[in-house]
């Protein structure tokens, strides 16, 4: 079973930046797709961004500028590289991973904890 593991994630300040990390039980090579997602309290899980295996990278205009996705190959993780946090950028923020074949499927991390306030 594929596990996606998450890490980084915490408490800053306005302004302030975070790194969170994404590696999975095997290679992140072997997923077509990698990203995020994200879901505030009371609302739904939101798609931020993606990579996919030919390093194009796709994000939602309220982070792009603000947030890169980038690969340690040597630690087999992707990243998700967050700048200038704003307090609505507080929400659980989920690594996700895409296979298209032999069909699509998803899978999850479970979740970090990311809270910007003063």
């Amino acid at each position: 079973q594929v596990q996606l593991v998450e890490s980084g994630g915490g408490l800053v300040q306005p302004g302030g930046s975070l790194r969170l990390g994404c590696a999975a039980s095997r290679s992140i090579f072997s997923f077509d797709v990698m990203g995020w997602y994200r879901q505030a309290p009371g609302n739904e899980r939101v798609f931020l961004a993606s990579i996919a295996n030919d390093s194009t990278t796709y994000y939602i205009d309220s982070v792009k500028g603000r947030f890169t996705i980038s690969t340690d190959n040597a630690k087999d993780t992707r990243y998700l590289q967050m700048d200038s946090l704003k307090p609505e950028d507080t929400a659980v923020y989920y690594c996700y991973a895409q296979t298209h074949q032999p069909r699509l499927r998803h899978y999850w991390g479970q979740g970090t904890q990311v809270s910007v306030s003063s």
